[in-house]
């Protein structure tokens, strides 16, 4: 989650264990700085994008270390703030602020490694967005209501409802994506997507009430959005190549490998000019990803060379109005092509004819990207499932 989240967490752990053994002040101060430490590894540059990818969210997140850190950290908070009274409730405060900070980043889709030092893999719910108000703002109420109202005057009661809204707000984070994906799989088939594709539902941006729902087959990725306020089922998806093709040349890069199992097999390989990179579709969305990286150039004889860094190319829309209102409007119901696709189908009709009449735009699947565009409705008859996996497909 996003800074300010894992500082009004920390707080709010912070000042529901200590009450008051201490000053609110120094519980919530001792907390937010500990629910924040972990995230400093990302100001560690390892030479390499997609390593400053892989690796945030690793060590600093891992259970283990914080379980270990917690207890000279306790000590410390004692010592400074009570003259090294209540050392084992600082112990306790200190341990469940750190502790607490991946186990909320393990609700998001990026990936936290909280297993370490034993196993290095990613594990990932992705029922909330990195950034949800809904999520922060009652722990901010609840913390500012306690340091304001103080331990003595009903102010721990504030903060013990913020830290209780928050929490229920994550279960039904957790009952919405499996809601939306008891949908996605009937969706999947009527649009004649193969039963064995690789399935993602997360929440598109800032609330749990849009949801993301990304599908990959061995040759193509499948994005699709539903709403909770939608009035039915049906969801359109559109498909693009995955760049199959270009597998067996990048497949024994290292960045190639380290993403394609970092993003759980949600990935694309393509080339663009000259430059071959790969793209986790997990987070952002078509045609704009956060972590988009280029790895190797192809020379001039047709040879793959290799990126001695890789670089990462991905990030948001230059215009950001366009998106916001299409989410804003998506998120209340309103069936609209995302910004991106929009523009795609307008490209591709070109001008209109004087005289003709309305397009129809078809419904369950559309093609985007290389080749003519085509559009299945739901209710065809499914392809036949595509076995295998994409050069280093995990």
């Amino acid at each position: 989650m996003d800074s300010v989240s894992q500082f009004a967490l920390g707080a709010a752990v912070g000042v529901a264990v200590m009450g008051r053994r201490t000053a609110v002040w120094k519980s919530a101060a001792v907390g937010a700085v500990c629910g924040t430490l972990p995230d400093l590894d990302a100001f560690v540059d390892h030479g390499d994008a997609v390593l400053n990818m892989v690796l945030h969210r690793a060590d600093s997140h891992a259970l283990f270390w914080q379980l270990l850190a917690s207890v000279p950290l306790g000590w410390l908070a004692a010592w400074v703030c009570d003259g090294g009274r209540h050392r084992v409730a600082w112990w306790l405060a200190v341990a469940l602020a750190l502790l607490t900070h991946p186990l909320l980043d393990l609700m998001t889709v990026y990936g936290t490694q909280l297993g370490r030092p034993f196993t290095d893999h990613p594990y990932a719910v992705g029922s909330l967005f990195i950034i949800d108000p809904a999520y922060t703002l009652p722990l901010l109420v609840g913390v500012a209501g306690a340091l304001w109202r103080g331990a003595a005057r009903g102010g721990l009661r504030w903060n013990q409802a913020g830290l209780l809204l928050s929490t229920l707000y994550v279960g039904a984070s957790v009952l919405a994506q499996q809601h939306v994906t008891t949908l996605a799989r009937p969706a999947l088939a009527a649009a004649g997507i193969p039963a064995d594709a690789r399935l993602l539902v997360t929440p598109a941006a800032f609330s749990i009430g849009l949801w993301r729902i990304v599908a990959v087959t061995p040759e193509d990725s499948y994005e699709g959005f539903h709403a909770l306020l939608d009035e039915d089922a049906r969801i359109d998806f559109a498909r693009r190549p995955r760049g199959r093709e270009l597998a067996p040349a990048l497949a024994g890069l290292d960045p190639v490998r380290r993403i394609a199992a970092f993003s759980h097999g949600f990935y694309r390989l393509e080339q663009v000019g000259d430059g071959l990179r790969i793209t986790d579709l997990r987070m952002g969305q078509e045609p704009h990803f956060v972590f988009s990286f280029e790895v190797a150039r192809r020379a001039a004889d047709g040879q793959v060379v290799p990126l001695p860094a890789s670089r990462n190319l991905g990030g948001r829309p230059a215009d950001l109005g366009p998106a916001l209102d299409w989410w804003w409007r998506r998120l209340r119901g309103e069936r609209l092509p995302p910004p991106g696709r929009q523009r795609r189908r307008k490209a591709a009709r070109g001008p209109r004819s004087p005289g003709t009449g309305p397009r129809r735009a078809g419904a369950g699947l559309r093609r985007e990207g290389p080749g003519p565009q085509h559009a299945a409705r739901s209710g065809s008859a499914p392809r036949a499932p595509q076995r295998g996996a994409i050069g280093v497909q995990v």
